[in-house]
């Protein structure tokens, strides 16, 4: 069986690289059998074609998206101090 730092590095690696992703904010943890994804990003589709490409790129773990999306909305008034 491939250690788990490998297995974690080959996900990361497929999440940066794939052209569904482009992502390298996301944080990867191996757990036995269980693959963890921690980070933020800007929408619920990107959230789920993380998990997506982690599940093809280590088939035999069990994925758990813990991914947040969060809103990266535009500022509001520039804030003038006197």
């Amino acid at each position: 069986m491939e250690a788990p730092q490998y297995v974690a590095a080959r996900v990361q690696q497929a999440l940066a690289e794939d052209g569904r992703t482009h992502e390298l904010g996301i944080r990867v943890d191996i757990r036995g059998d269980q693959l963890f994804l921690r980070g933020q990003v800007s929408g619920a589709e990107q959230r789920e074609r993380l998990g997506q490409v982690a599940h093809e790129a280590a088939p035999e773990l069990r994925v758990h998206n813990e991914i947040k999306v969060v809103d990266f909305s535009e500022p509001g008034e520039d804030e003038h101090l006197d």
